[in-house]
């Protein structure tokens, strides 16, 4: 039976694209090797780490306006440091709105001063603040543009008189933004853009050099820029499989045609949840995500048969986190509006039964 994949992460990925990167593991573009064994050195394995770059650059509409695209290690929570480690030098803003938002307040607070500028935690973070400033003394104003967890997604962007550094992990390449107004961007790939194991950083270079501490290699994003995020050895698989989903949704027609796609799964979605009375939503409506739909059944007595009723349906990854309980539906640029229906028909099934 077909799964339908709601996974929150790693992400559902085109069929196309595990087919590739399943032939590349075992031959790599008929060389006899695998992509797995071969030299990151090489030229082929080159060409592969310039082709991702370029091709991320030219889908953010970022090519030829001073940004580096980086391939690196360490997830985006290794970014809540880095970033911090290589531009806060007095003091930085950072916007709390989730689990993750916190944390990268947590690493920031090691290397200055951070104010936090808004925050939705006295609601659990089912909200997006506004009607915040952006003080103009800051080094940089940091926030998360989708919250996995909580289902919340920041549909308008402040003006920023600082630098703007967004943690777009689960939301990267889904919809059009004016990604120029962002000076430092970076996403976990296995939220919606390949398997776990590397992490693009978009970065303008003019934001680098100006603190006074020493960085540690390793956490310098200038030496990771001066030899094309072959500072060590790249996460070669997911760097590939990444490259050739970045390439699948060129195809498509870039991030204008996902987002259409993206805007009707969420519409399908929302709109079961809101005509269901038996569902709930737990993000306010105004800052629902296009990416993770969070809701909870208004009778817990039902779980079980509501679980049942999905496993047998094929529903994969739709149970919530702990933070938020109840069901979460990560819809994100691989799933199909086919799944979304599927399962928008298990929870209208519970209703006719209940």
């Amino acid at each position: 039976m077909k799964k339908h994949n709601f996974s929150a992460g790693p992400c559902i990925l085109p069929q196309e694209v595990l087919l590739k990167a399943s032939e590349a593991v075992i031959d790599f573009n008929n060389s006899g090797l695998s992509l797995i064994e071969i030299s990151h050195r090489s030229k082929p394995f080159i060409e592969v780490m310039d082709t991702a770059s370029a091709l991320a650059l030219e889908l953010l509409g970022l090519e030829g306006k001073g940004y580096k695209a980086l391939f690196l290690q360490g997830g985006a929570s290794t970014q809540f440091l880095m970033a911090a480690y290589n531009l806060l030098e007095n003091k930085a803003g950072y916007l709390n709105t989730g689990t993750w938002a916190a944390k990268s307040i947590k690493e920031a607070k090691l290397f200055g001063d951070v104010t936090e500028i808004a925050s939705s935690k006295d609601a659990n973070y089912n909200y997006i603040p506004k009607g915040y400033t952006v003080p103009s003394d800051l080094d940089y104003f940091h926030c998360t543009s989708n919250n996995t967890i909580f289902g919340t997604q920041i549909k308008e962007f402040p003006t920023s008189p600082v630098p703007m550094v967004c943690d777009m992990s689960s939301d990267i390449f889904s919809r059009t933004l004016d990604f120029s107004k962002f000076d430092l961007i970076y996403a976990g790939a296995q939220k919606n853009m390949g398997p776990a194991g590397t992490t693009l950083v978009v970065i303008k270079e003019d934001m680098l050099g100006k603190v006074t501490r020493k960085i540690p290699s390793m956490l310098d994003y200038k030496n990771f820029i001066d030899k094309d995020s072959m500072f060590n050895t790249p996460p070669v698989f997911a760097v590939y499989t990444s490259m050739l989903t970045l390439q699948w949704l060129k195809d498509l027609g870039g991030i204008a045609a996902i987002e259409k796609e993206n805007e009707k799964k969420a519409q399908l979605m929302y709109s079961e949840i809101d005509l269901n009375p038996l569902f709930k939503g737990f993000a306010a409506k105004e800052d629902r995500s296009n990416m993770n739909a969070t809701f909870n059944l208004v009778d817990d007595k039902l779980t079980a048969t509501f679980d049942a009723m999905a496993k047998e349906a094929g529903m994969n990854g739709i149970n919530g986190h702990r933070s938020v309980g109840g069901y979460r539906a990560s819809m994100y640029n691989a799933l199909p509006l086919s799944s979304v229906g599927a399962l928008v028909e298990v929870m209208s099934e519970l209703e006719r039964k209940a």
